[in-house]
């Protein structure tokens, strides 16, 4: 263990003592290939925690025996990941923590972290480089510029809007993978591969749809090369990521004495399943821990549907009962019925028996939520709802509903979010609701006036969320109403012990 007021940051010492120091403060530390002969051969737009904690970390793995897939990232929206780490080198710390034990490892997969507004022209010309054979995607549901109910690219949407006037200089992905492949095909270059790493039902044709849509909108050739010519293999990711905290930065600080600005930390588990369909080339993943397949939707809708959709149902309602962290909220024996039940009696019968024996998945989702050691905020999940519930939860619903089944807990996860995004707690505090509709969402709530009914017609009219089918339902409807009504009347933990009673 260092001493506690060491604050020596990463970039002051060369890779070779850096790795010293780190393997001094913890044997699980280590960067163990030479980091000056890594030359990039993947931009990675979206470089978040989850991208720093998940597929860094393969790629890392990958360096050890092949130096020529170093990660150039792209920040879209904020120089904040730029800011934290070019002064330590792009290189941070990995802390996988579970309530028996903690380990770190040091990363250096990735070489630079450039910002999409202010080094517009950078990138641009990093995509285009014959050496960047992926461009790897984990820029949210919302970072697509679609509808979330269609799939289908939204061309009103103010970043595709600006992307159509300054074609050389988008902000957009959709807009950067058009103009990086419109150069590199002027140029003689071959395509590179478009890998998304987000949570997406078929990711990769969502992608394909929404960049080969912006591409028509500018250029029908263009559209018709990127058609033909251009892969987007579809992936699933799998690995809790919290955001990073000061208490993480002082525990990382505290056991190898130095400081590094923004480790991340995560969950022992990590899973990736990608298709394997990379025309230009693509590292050896299976060889780190990876699964290549043929299809991987029976794998995304799995866990879209039982990790993401218990993880938004847990925060939503968890949130409202007060409940700050995941782990506390899963240690409510109610809320844990209720996620359980959820998984087992309504989200398994939805999904593909090409996804094999999936009975012991619900206990262990269950033990992971429960970690402990990770501190996952329900508020981190509960962002951006209305882009993620038609993969998470409306999905069940609806294929539920097509069978005459009962959406009980499916759909109390929608009226929690409901309840969510009306913007104030049971306490009558100010929730900060995150959401790119979230003040559309918070009027119609307040022009409902307390009303369930009301509020419940006001949302189902929300087509980007609930689309035409949905909104005619009447089952659903009545569900929501009720579900609604037992929230305000009673609150979450109330309304979830209510429900887990129904039919014992």
């Amino acid at each position: 263990m260092r001493s506690r007021g060491s604050s020596r940051p990463l970039s002051k010492l060369t890779d070779a003592r850096t790795t010293a120091r780190l393997s001094a403060g913890c044997n699980s530390v280590r960067l163990p290939y030479d980091r000056s002969r890594v030359s990039p051969g993947i931009v990675h737009l979206g470089v978040g925690a989850f991208h720093r904690a998940h597929v860094a970390v393969y790629v890392d793995e990958i360096l050890k025996r092949d130096s020529s897939w170093g990660i150039i990232g792209a920040s879209l929206r904020r120089s904040d990941t730029r800011n934290a780490l070019a002064p330590q080198d792009f290189l941070y710390t990995v802390v996988a923590r579970d309530g028996a034990a903690t380990t770190m490892r040091a990363i250096g997969s990735l070489l630079d972290v450039l910002d999409a507004h202010n080094q517009n022209r950078e990138l641009i010309a990093a995509m285009t480089d014959p050496r960047i054979r992926i461009v790897s995607l984990t820029i949210t549901e919302k970072g697509y510029c679609h509808d979330p109910a269609t799939g289908a690219l939204d061309p009103g949407h103010p970043d595709i809007l600006h992307d159509l006037a300054n074609p050389t200089a988008p902000v957009s992905a959709p807009g950067l993978l058009v103009r990086a492949l419109e150069l590199r095909r002027a140029a003689g270059i071959p395509p590179f591969t478009v890998l998304c790493c987000d949570n997406l039902p078929a990711n990769g044709e969502v992608t394909a749809r929404v960049v080969g849509s912006f591409a028509r909108l500018r250029d029908t050739g263009l559209a018709d090369f990127i058609a033909g010519e251009v892969a987007f293999p579809s992936s699933m990711v799998d690995r809790i990521v919290p955001a990073t905290t000061d208490d993480d930065r002082r525990l990382v600080r505290e056991t190898i004495g130095l400081h590094d600005a923004w480790p991340v930390v995560t969950e022992p588990y990590s899973q990736w399943v990608i298709e394997d369909r990379f025309p230009t080339g693509r590292p050896h993943f299976e060889a780190v821990g990876a699964e290549l397949v043929k299809d991987v939707r029976p794998y995304e809708l799995m866990k879209l549907r039982l990790l993401n959709g218990s993880h938004s149902t847990l925060a939503y309602l968890g949130y409202l009962a007060g409940y700050e962290f995941v782990s506390q909220a899963i240690a409510e024996p109610a809320f844990r019925t209720l996620i359980d039940e959820l998984m087992t009696e309504e989200v398994m019968e939805t999904l593909p028996r090409s996804v094999g024996d999936l009975s012991f998945y619900p206990a262990a989702l269950l033990q992971r939520f429960a970690n402990p050691a990770l501190k996952h905020r329900t508020w981190q999940i509960a962002m951006d709802g209305s882009q993620k519930l038609p993969q998470r939860l409306l999905g069940t619903i609806r294929d539920r509903l097509a069978r005459g089944k009962s959406i009980t807990r499916a759909a109390l996860g929608v009226a929690g979010w409901m309840r969510y995004v009306a913007g104030v707690d049971e306490q009558g505090r100010r929730i900060d609701v995150q959401d790119p509709l979230a003040k559309r969402l918070r009027a119609i709530a307040d022009e409902a006036e307390g009303l369930p009914a009301r509020y419940v017609d006001g949302m189902l009219r929300v087509s980007e969320v609930f689309g035409d089918e949905l909104a005619e339902s009447h089952v659903l409807r009545e569900n929501l109403t009720g579900h609604l009504a037992s929230l305000y009347r009673h609150g979450a933990l109330q309304t979830v012990r209510n429900v887990i009673g129904v039919g014992r």
